[in-house]
């Protein structure tokens, strides 16, 4: 029997400064058995540091959720999708293979891939030149370090706030503040 994925709840105040949002979002992440602490969190960082472009993009009529992930390949780590059902954001956590990220630029309008993890920059330099040729993929890199410690975050049920300003994301829950400066690479 396989084993069922671990459901974390997460009420996010997002103070988005740089792009001037300010929302709450109330969510529901489902780790797969696979899936880290870390990695986990990554999805939600990259949802926080993206949120912005549901008020930009969609004028505020649309979807910003977290998409099958781990468990279905055909679906983004988050997405955003208004109410026509274009998926107008696909949003990938990891280091994963150019084939997937060429399907998703060609299923949304635009592409954002947070890599992380020890062999990230190993990961970029064997698939930088196979990336290039896709207009609509930006790709961040997430420190190690700092990625490593939003663990410390990661709880069933989380209160967390998450400040973005001049690129970076600062998320803490009262007790634990974790600052994050992702660079970009493409």
């Amino acid at each position: 029997m396989a084993t069922k994925s671990t459901i974390f709840k997460a009420s996010l105040q997002i103070a988005d400064i740089d792009h001037s949002y300010y929302a709450d979002h109330t969510l529901t992440l489902a780790r797969h058995p696979s899936e880290t602490d870390e990695r986990m969190m990554v999805r939600l960082c990259a949802l926080a540091l993206q949120a912005h472009q549901l008020q930009s993009v969609c004028g505020g009529d649309g979807t910003l959720a977290f998409g099958a992930g781990l468990s279905d390949p055909d679906e983004p780590d988050v997405w955003l999708r208004d109410f026509t059902g274009l998926t107008r954001l696909w949003i990938e956590v990891g280091q994963p293979e150019d084939k997937p990220l060429a399907k998703a630029c060609n299923k949304a309008d635009s592409v954002v891939l947070y890599a992380f993890g020890a062999a990230a920059d190993i990961w970029w330099r064997g698939i930088e030149s196979k990336l290039a040729r896709l207009k609509s993929l930006q790709v961040w890199r997430i420190p190690g370090t700092s990625a490593q410690q939003l663990t410390a975050l990661a709880q069933r049920s989380m209160n967390l706030q998450a400040t973005v300003q001049e690129g970076g994301l600062m998320l803490g829950d009262g007790a634990h503040n974790i600052h994050l400066e992702p660079v970009r690479w493409k």
